[in-house]
């Protein structure tokens, strides 16, 4: 559906939910089944939230945020917020009480949805504290706090009365503007304390038909999506969630990205989304089975991705021979991966993060469409994407359809059009740094290729700039560190300073292996002589592909992983820096007196 025309999100909605009637729209595995919810009964369910949202004294502008883990109840919830007129300010299952807190009280949020009890717990807490927040709808059975100050209301309670909600829901739909705030996304905080990032409808709506454009080559009908990335961000929410709405697509929710190979095997999804950490993890998975497979079949998996490879990066170079026998790889060895794939996989679509080139060409090599996008919360989030026809491994893409992107003296990237945020919620002072003059200044360093395409060479703020001028690109040295099977993890450190250190988090299931062998503990392997020196061989073999001043002298090992729970990695995978080296700074500094 083209959305130029359409008022809101909501809106978009509604249509679409009145054209597909009682089609699926959305399903959640259930006693090991899978089970959906009609476009019809979700509209239902919507309308009849929306209506007891306001019975609830919801009012135009209020806040209301969610807090729930990917199911059908999700996109409910959403839409309902907005069709009572109200912002919806979603929240990461991740995040701690002094989070929920954070976002509560910063919002100014009146009322907040919760699935779980276990999220309850979290929540609550926080809820009772926030200042403004009056209420909360609970999705599942959940203890009541010991307060007067807040209500709590069952989900289907809230839902029960509804009456006419739906042609009233419909109506408030339509007569919404494309300029009213849709929600407030607040940012992951790999930099500092969340900044609350307000889309109006107009923004996602701009996306959702700039992504129906670049795709539509594809064919893009009856499409399926299996989502597994947060909703609460900004990319999961528009390319998982409203673009899938846009075309009119199912939508099926993940267990887990424990269960995700399972998932898709059992969906057949036709696209995904997903972070580049996910494509390294099933890239180093592959390799991994493919290694422990050996023989004929190795030999045979090995030859397709050289062939792959060669055909991608020199364009008719094949010889005949090499030609034919690519054939017969595609027979033998791509079929095969697609059939893991679900076996209808149009494209997968990477972004949020850089994608290393060797992680793209090893899937382009397989057979499998990866399209590398870029862009960020403050954009809707999605800035520009690769095309299907004609992908571009070490770029990504064009900019979308009415998107403008220029590149400033100093090689940051620009954008203008109605994708931008209206602001940083209740912070004009962030604002008009990033927005100046109509054009958000992304804080990302780049160029346009001879095609149009926009390549991302860096991030301004993470450059390292050592001590003898050079600007050196820490997410390129840890992403070819991070391709080494002996290293799960790695921070680069080194700014002001002569050469490059590193914090090395080790693959767990390498060390795992390396202690079982050789009969250690796998908390002693830190001071292992044997096992340091493979992780040092790993990053040799790493620094064979870097320049001088990139190479990577000396290391330390983590404690532990970077994860969630440790907030040392955000709800989209990528690492928090401030905080890593908060924890680990001393002895990345100490690195430099041996």
């Amino acid at each position: 559906m083209d959305t130029d025309g359409i008022p809101s999100l909501a809106a978009l909605f509604f249509r679409q939910a009145a054209r597909l009637g009682g089609k699926p729209f959305a399903w959640s595995k259930r006693d090991g089944a899978w089970r959906p919810v009609s476009w019809a009964e979700a509209a239902r369910r919507a309308a009849a939230l929306a209506k007891g949202l306001k019975a609830l004294g919801v009012e135009p502008g209020d806040r209301v945020a969610l807090v729930s883990e990917s199911r059908p109840e999700w996109p409910i919830a959403d839409i309902a917020i907005m069709a009572a007129g109200a912002i919806t300010v979603p929240a990461y299952t991740t995040n701690g009480v002094g989070d929920h807190l954070h976002l509560l009280t910063d919002s100014g949020a009146k009322g907040v949805i919760v699935s779980t009890a276990a999220l309850a717990e979290k929540v609550l807490p926080a809820a009772i504290r926030a200042p403004d927040l009056r209420f909360a709808v609970t999705m599942d059975e959940v203890k009541p706090p010991q307060t007067p100050d807040l209500t709590l209301h069952r989900w289907d309670e809230t839902i029960a009365e509804a009456g006419d909600a739906l042609a009233e829901a419909v109506q408030a739909a339509e007569a919404a503007a494309r300029t009213d705030t849709a929600c407030l996304i607040y940012t992951s905080g790999t930099g500092g304390t969340p900044k609350g990032v307000m889309l109006s409808h107009g923004a996602i709506l701009s996306n959702c038909n700039g992504a129906r454009i670049l795709l539509a080559e594809l064919g893009l009908k009856d499409e399926v999506f299996l989502s597994f990335l947060p909703l609460s961000h900004a990319y999961e929410h528009m390319a998982g969630l409203f673009f899938p709405i846009a075309v009119g697509a199912q939508i099926y929710y993940a267990e887990g990205v424990d269960k995700l190979s399972a998932n898709m095997e059992e969906v057949r999804p036709t696209i995904m989304t997903a972070v580049p950490r996910l494509y390294e993890a099933m890239y180093e998975r592959i390799r991994r089975g493919v290694s422990l497979a050996g023989g004929r079949k190795e030999a045979l998996f090995e030859k397709t991705v050289t062939l792959g490879s060669k055909r991608y990066e020199a364009p008719g170079s094949l010889t005949l021979g090499e030609r034919l026998t690519d054939a017969a790889l595609t027979l033998l060895v791509r079929r095969k991966v697609a059939k893991r794939f679900g076996g209808r996989l149009k494209a997968m679509v990477s972004g949020g993060a850089p994608l290393n080139y060797e992680v793209g060409l090893f899937f382009t090599a397989l057979g499998v469409r990866l399209l590398q996008g870029y862009g960020q919360t403050e954009s809707a989030p999605v800035i520009s994407c690769n095309p299907p026809s004609r992908i571009k491994i070490e770029a990504v893409g064009p900019p979308l359809q009415d998107v403008e992107v220029r590149i400033a003296g100093d090689g940051e990237i620009l954008a203008r059009g109605e994708l931008l945020m209206q602001g940083y919620w209740g912070n004009e002072a962030a604002t008009a740094e990033t927005i100046r003059d109509g054009w958000l200044h992304t804080g990302d360093v780049g160029e346009f290729d001879e095609d149009g395409y926009l390549r991302i060479t860096d991030r301004k703020k993470d450059i390292i700039v050592n001590s003898g001028g050079d600007n050196i690109s820490p997410q390129r040295v840890e992403g070819l560190l991070t391709l080494q099977p002996e290293i799960g993890q790695a921070m680069v450190y080194g700014d002001k300073r002569p050469h490059l250190v590193a914090l090395i988090a080790p693959d767990e299931t390498f060390a795992a292996a390396f202690a079982r062998e050789r009969g250690v503990e796998t908390a002693a392997l830190g001071s292992h002589d044997g096992f340091r020196q493979a992780i040092r061989d790993a990053i040799e073999r790493a620094n064979a592909e870097l320049s001088t001043i990139e190479r990577v002298r000396r290391f330390t090992l983590a404690e532990e992983p970077f994860t969630e729970d440790n907030d040392l990695l955000t709800p989209t995978l990528k690492i928090r820096r401030h905080l890593i080296r908060e924890k680990y700074g001393a002895a990345l500094e100490g690195l430099y007196g041996r």
